[in-house]
């Protein structure tokens, strides 16, 4: 396993013809070094179309940092799936009849279709967990199949974050899970917070949705059970329905915590996890040196980073949670 990342600019100073060289190396499109016309290359999401999409924001702006620009000397596909797994699997025939040359798996639910189809293109991702336990690669180091990228360490964060919950909500007793079962590393995390809310004396219980009348019935029912938090899993569900878990928030007077920062922005109570578009923009380093005719199979997966605590006070009192001070002052970001 490794956590070095790979210096994205020389750090010596050069002279001015060496600097022109550089310079006029970076600027010569990749395509026409190698004799070819644009390169292709397949995104690919489990959410609704979106040109404004943060993650593919944040990989194209690191492509073209790169040299890659969509347009001239590449070409980028992109793929919506509309958080429906079945139609993900259904779109893979399309995809490939595309030829693509390296796809783009901006979440785990995206990448598992070409994992289970064993595709013969290289497959750059970003996973929420561990890699290796998943069968997704071999090892950190040499993943050994066409498959390499970013983890976003889900299952070492679980335990960090009930315990966050647990030091901010200290009369926290009983902790609804919401999870999207098609996940390749669900059942794991899953394992692993029953680990920590257990550890921490909690009662937890857990409910899988994949639509939003799901996640609508899903809330329905976690009413019913009358929890005093709820922890929404890292993917799907948190990233296309944060609003739905925000108003039921609100409306029910249960905070509801995740892992990524815009959960915390759509006006749910904190998040604890990677800074996403530094891990997909960090997905352009892969593309790029495979397309420059590295294997996949040789790139070593990385970790996230930088981990962040965001922390939305203004939904804190709505609710009428006074934060712990220690907490404000650990917060990377407080939302008022």
């Amino acid at each position: 396993m490794t956590d070095d990342l790979p210096p994205r600019r020389a750090g010596n100073v050069l002279d001015r013809r060496a600097a022109c060289a550089v310079l006029l190396a970076a600027a010569l499109p990749a395509a026409l070094a190698q004799g070819n016309g644009p390169r292709r290359v397949a995104w690919v999401s489990i959410d609704s179309p979106n040109p404004a999409n943060r993650s593919l924001l944040a990989w194209r702006a690191a492509m073209k940092e790169l040299g890659w620009i969509d347009g001239q000397n590449l070409v980028v596909d992109t793929w919506w799936a509309e958080g429906s797994a079945d139609k993900l699997r259904a779109l893979v025939p399309q995809i490939l009849a595309r030829r693509p040359e390296v796809i783009v798996a901006s979440t785990g639910p995206a990448m598992q279709p070409f994992v289970d189809a064993q595709v013969d293109v290289p497959v750059v991702f970003a996973f929420s967990a561990d890699p290796v336990e998943s069968r997704v690669v071999q090892s950190w180091a040499r993943p050994g199949v066409n498959r390499t990228g970013v983890s976003y360490f889900s299952l070492e964060l679980v335990p960090k974050r009930i315990q966050l919950m647990k030091e901010t909500l200290p009369r926290l007793k009983r902790l609804a899970v919401v999870g999207w079962p098609p996940h390749a590393g669900e059942l794991l995390e899953l394992d692993a917070a029953r680990k920590a809310a257990q550890a921490q004396g909690l009662t937890l219980e857990y409910w899988g949705a994949h639509t939003a009348d799901e996640v609508d019935a899903a809330l329905k029912a976690i009413t019913r059970w009358k929890p005093d938090a709820v922890l929404v899993f890292a993917g799907v569900v948190a990233s296309s329905y944060a609003e739905r878990f925000a108003a039921w928030s609100r409306r029910e007077r249960v905070p509801a915590v995740s892992a990524w920062a815009a959960f915390a922005e759509a006006g749910n109570l904190m998040t604890y996890g990677p800074v996403i578009g530094d891990a997909q923009g960090r997905l352009a380093y892969f593309v790029d040196r495979i397309l420059k005719g590295a294997r996949a199979a040789e790139l070593p997966v990385e970790l996230p980073a930088r981990i962040e605590l965001v922390l939305n006070l203004k939904t804190a009192r709505a609710l009428g949670i006074d934060l712990p001070q220690q907490m404000l002052l650990r917060a990377d970001r407080v939302i008022e």
